[in-house]
């Protein structure tokens, strides 16, 4: 139902609690057309969704010639490839976005409504601990902005939790940018050290503190998730089915039906309610 497409590996940034780059090298882009044709095979094969990753998929082109960006590659895939029904982007930087791509989110139905961000904190001072190339405020402008593009747009994201020298007055700002941004998929990650990083070697956060923390980011994320669910009972979506009864969402949601479907196929189902994290139709 859903294929992979690797596009970009390696990462050509230093945060200070990353060990990425001495393991996976620079970031190392695969060309467009090599792409494109991968993306016509899963297509011709049934695929009816394709997600693009990479390690920093917004750097995507910066080594490749006339350095194009993710927008670029997007945009050639909706356009080279009619047959795909749906084209997802895996985890991004939301200060590299380029403004193709968010022509893409305003204009492209075929491009998902879901982007999951790399923010890892909500914190000025902790971001520049981090060698985080953004700031708290530009975090809230891109989701505004592409929530303003396209109103169904939902977003997950990477939050770190007792990042070294992080205070409670910090914290309270990574916790406030979940409902900032409407953060509705968290990915919550206990800092924790990684032998070689600078941040190995900043103040350290006691563990239960870390703890009580990553706790608090989930069950922030949960709330965000039950109002996400909530407000989708008595609408229509198009569901691409992973088994014979559960499908996903164009915002990756996951929904249980009611009856068989054709597995791998797109169907269309009105969501009747919920159940746990899950759709009902």
């Amino acid at each position: 139902s859903r294929a992979y497409v690797q596009v970009q590996n390696g990462c050509d940034h230093r945060c200070t609690f990353c060990i990425i780059p001495f393991g996976r090298g620079n970031s190392r882009s695969v060309p467009a057309g090599v792409v494109i044709d991968q993306i016509k095979r899963l297509v011709d094969k049934g695929y009816n969704e394709v997600v693009l990753t990479g390690v920093d998929l917004t750097s995507w082109g910066a080594d490749l010639p006339a350095q194009p960006k993710l927008g670029d590659l997007v945009m050639r895939i909706l356009k080279l490839v009619p047959d795909l029904p749906r084209l997802r982007i895996s985890s991004i930087d939301s200060i590299e976005v380029d403004d193709n791509l968010m022509q893409a989110i305003a204009n492209e139905s075929r491009l998902m409504p879901h982007l999951h961000l790399s923010l890892q904190a909500g914190d000025n001072m902790v971001l520049k601990r981090m060698k985080r190339r953004h700031l708290r405020e530009d975090a809230i402008a891109f989701c505004q902005q592409a929530k303003r593009l396209r109103p169904d747009m939902t977003f997950g994201a990477d939050i770190i939790a007792g990042f070294p020298t992080e205070t409670e007055e910090m914290f309270d700002n990574s916790l406030r940018l979940i409902e900032d941004c409407a953060l509705t998929w968290l990915h919550v990650f206990p800092y924790s050290v990684r032998n070689g990083t600078p941040a190995a070697r900043m103040p350290q956060v006691a563990g239960q503190d870390i703890k009580r923390r990553a706790a608090a980011l989930r069950a922030a994320g949960a709330h965000q998730v039950r109002q996400h669910l909530t407000a989708q009972r008595g609408t229509t979506h198009r569901i691409l089915m992973e088994s014979s009864r559960m499908g996903r969402t164009e915002q990756f949601t996951e929904v249980t039906l009611s009856a068989d479907q054709p597995e791998g196929e797109i169907i269309t189902a009105q969501i009747t309610g919920m159940l746990g994290e899950t759709l009902t139709a």
